[in-house]
């Protein structure tokens, strides 16, 4: 089986940056074993993995997977999947994705710009003293605030770019704040070009450092909306490859607007072997 897919560089302001993920068209699903050999073989953050959708609700349905595993949300790799969809067919206005954990997404044209619509997913128990404690050793530095998101997200609060620039994360330490759960740990402080600065790390889902991730906007988006009274920002991922997005918070919703651009195009050659192993 040959299975035709494009590499997409994920709110990418210029070459090599944002967040890379392959997106694959398939007629429909395959074992979850195969998509997840397919999508360590890729190595990227992730593989959106895309369907065709017989239902009034959306066009195609979407599930992500990492290296290690298939997560709830993804922001980049939806966002991929958008560009794909829309540059393909360029008289459709916007495309809706139907997932497994997250609803119903879209990605519609903005301009030269995509926009997404995610779920609101705030960070809004604080968290003890113990926990905090934990962080600022996992991080290396103490955060001002620390906040999470059920037992999925963890977010540090920082009074400057500067300090989180320059964290230097013990990995394994951030895995032992939750074990067993794919923790993403969201450091974010005011930023200087941009309304906010973040890093992200999710050593849990094999991705150590992720260079732009849409969900964790869908985290911090509804905190620092809270904290500028008003629903729309500018933020900059502060990674090695780096990315920038717009954020706007409607109600349950969080928009995200930036750049894709294809880098890579191809078939990927599956074996008889590994569907019927």
């Amino acid at each position: 089986m040959r299975l035709s897919f494009q590499q997409v560089d994920a709110f990418a302001d210029g070459a090599f940056t944002g967040n890379p993920a392959a997106v694959m068209f398939l007629p429909g699903w395959l074992p979850d074993r195969v998509l997840q050999g397919v999508a360590a073989d890729n190595n990227l953050s992730e593989t959106a993995f895309l369907v065709p959708h017989d239902g009034p609700e959306a066009d195609f349905q979407l599930r992500w997977f990492t290296p290690l595993l298939e997560v709830a949300l993804c922001g980049h790799a939806t966002l991929a999947s958008g560009h794909v969809v829309l540059d393909a067919l360029p008289d459709l206005a916007n495309v809706r994705f139907l997932t497994t954990q997250a609803g119903v997404l879209s990605v519609a044209r903005d301009g030269d710009r995509l926009a997404m619509r995610l779920p609101a997913w705030p960070a809004d128990r604080p968290v003890t003293e113990a926990e905090a404690d934990a962080v600022a050793a996992a991080l290396g530095a103490r955060p001002v605030e620390v906040w999470a998101r059920s037992r999925d997200y963890l977010v540090a609060v920082f009074d400057s770019p500067d300090e989180v620039r320059g964290l230097q994360p013990d990995h394994a330490a951030i895995l032992g704040l939750a074990p067993g759960i794919d923790l993403m740990l969201i450091a974010t402080a005011p930023g200087e070009a941009t309304d906010v600065l973040s890093r992200v790390f999710v050593p849990a889902c094999g991705v150590n450092e992720d260079p732009v991730t849409g969900s964790a906007h869908a985290v911090i988006a509804p905190f620092w909306a809270a904290r500028f009274g008003r629903p729309n920002f500018t933020a900059v991922q502060a990674s090695a490859r780096g990315g920038r997005l717009d954020c706007r918070v409607e109600g349950d919703s969080v928009i995200l607007t930036g750049k894709a651009r294809t880098v890579i195009r191809g078939e990927y050659d599956l074996p008889d072997a590994a569907l019927n192993g």
